[in-house]
């Protein structure tokens, strides 16, 4: 019988062990990509959101809150954010700040892309307050 040395990463039955995926804490305004859900068809898909919970809330909650953004191609809302700092919130596109939302457990945060520029945060910090009223 011919045996291998065992990697120094593998579990006593040989299968490699899993690792859990590091959760990502996000400020307020950065932007992230995270699998986001849809209402009319049961598929997540990987897009580019704005985190509007705070530090303190991502980290106690292990969770984010999060707004879509999207090109907003096929159709607008009235409240949709264009932004115009694309370049700070590491955008490729034209985009704008889609107002929907949900909360995202911050394992599923997939990477960082930027931030919202200080006008963008404004426009935001307006439009949400609006929605509250």
């Amino acid at each position: 019988m011919i045996t291998s040395p065992r990697s120094p990463n593998s579990s006593p039955n040989g299968k490699a062990p899993r690792t859990k995926r590091l959760s990502v804490i996000c400020k307020r305004y950065d932007t992230v990509v995270v699998p986001f859900p849809f209402a009319d068809i049961p598929i997540l898909k990987r897009r580019p959101v704005v985190v509007l919970s705070g530090r303190s809330f991502n980290v106690t909650n292990q969770a984010t809150v999060v707004a879509m953004i999207t090109t907003a191609k096929a159709s607008s809302w009235p409240s949709d954010i264009l932004l115009g700092d694309l370049q700070t919130a590491n955008l490729p596109v034209a985009c704008v700040v889609r107002w929907r939302l949900t909360t995202v457990p911050n394992d599923l945060i997939l990477r960082h892309l930027g931030a919202l520029g200080p006008l963008d945060r404004l426009a935001c910090e307006r439009e949400f307050a609006n929605m509250l009223i």
